[in-house]
């Protein structure tokens, strides 16, 4: 009579054993991606495919391995924001990874085109965070009042595992959201408006290469619809972790272009057309 009881035991014991092996095995993963995004090595893929919960886990010790190297939290990034890339990564929301302070280069900076394993650049958008208003927000228009600056940003991702591995979000994730490097302009303004609301969800982002020839441009709606959506969410999911905005926190809102591999001896130029109301704002990245 007590052998059902005994199985049931048993089999408790048997999963409890899996999980903590699962979540050993798991415990290290995030310091062998650093090591290989430290490296600019290409990583394999991570076996078992974790969970995208197991991937934050990852991210959290990948960060703490990077961290002597790039320095302070200055802010998140939100990745696949865009549509067109959510499809190309198999996901239909986005993933959160943190910016740390030595990623951030100025306009004009020259870098290795072999700058990481997988190296990319793409036209991305930062908004700063002004006040801590963002945090109880309930509209896109109350979260903007949170908000102080737009800033131009060329994204620098490495995707960090080998050409042959199947990137999904929870590996996405894994490496910090591919987060390596990026080129800031200088900050513009911004205004609790409808004017700047509409700004905001109508500018172009115009990638053009040395030669002047534009390669790709496209719109701030790229961004969830709008960029103030992002906001919400990389705010939405930091609360879930406990985690609130300060001021003067950066958030990386995502691709608004495309993806595009590097290429040496070339530069890269962004141009936000109808950002800025004083006119187009610029900023370039040479790589060498």
């Amino acid at each position: 009579m007590k052998r059902p009881g005994l199985l049931r035991a048993a089999a408790l014991s048997l999963l409890l054993v899996l999980a903590l092996t699962l979540e050993a095995s798991a415990a290290g993963e995030g310091a062998k991606l650093a090591d290989y995004h430290l490296k600019k090595q290409p990583a394999p893929a991570l076996v078992p495919a974790p969970t995208l919960e197991e991937a934050m886990k990852i991210q959290a010790e990948f960060i703490a391995a990077v961290m002597p190297v790039y320095g302070r939290v200055v802010g998140y990034k939100a990745g696949l924001t865009n549509p067109n890339v959510q499809k190309v990564f198999g996901v239909t929301a986005p993933v959160r990874g943190t910016l740390l302070e030595k990623m951030i280069l100025k306009s004009g900076t020259a870098i290795e085109a072999d700058f990481g394993a997988r190296p990319l650049y793409e036209g991305d958008l930062i908004l700063r965070v002004g006040s801590d208003a963002v945090n109880t927000a309930k509209t896109p228009m109350e979260a903007l009042a949170g908000i102080d600056a737009a800033i131009p940003f060329i994204e620098l991702p490495d995707l960090v595992y080998a050409k042959d591995v199947k990137i999904n979000g929870a590996l996405l994730a894994a490496v910090n959201v591919a987060a390596r490097y990026g080129i800031v302009g200088e900050p513009i303004p911004v205004e609790a408006t409808p004017e700047w609301m509409e700004r905001l969800r109508t500018f172009t982002c115009q990638i053009y290469d040395e030669k002047g020839s534009m390669l790709i441009e496209a719109p701030g709606s790229s961004l969830l619809d709008h960029p103030m959506h992002v906001v919400l969410w990389i705010r939405d999911s930091l609360k879930a972790d406990g985690i609130a905005l300060k001021k003067g926190d950066l958030l990386s809102l995502g691709t608004i272009t495309k993806l595009t591999p590097t290429a040496p001896n070339t530069t890269v130029r962004a141009r936000y057309v109808g950002l800025d109301p004083r006119g187009p704002a610029e900023i370039s990245v040479i790589f060498k």
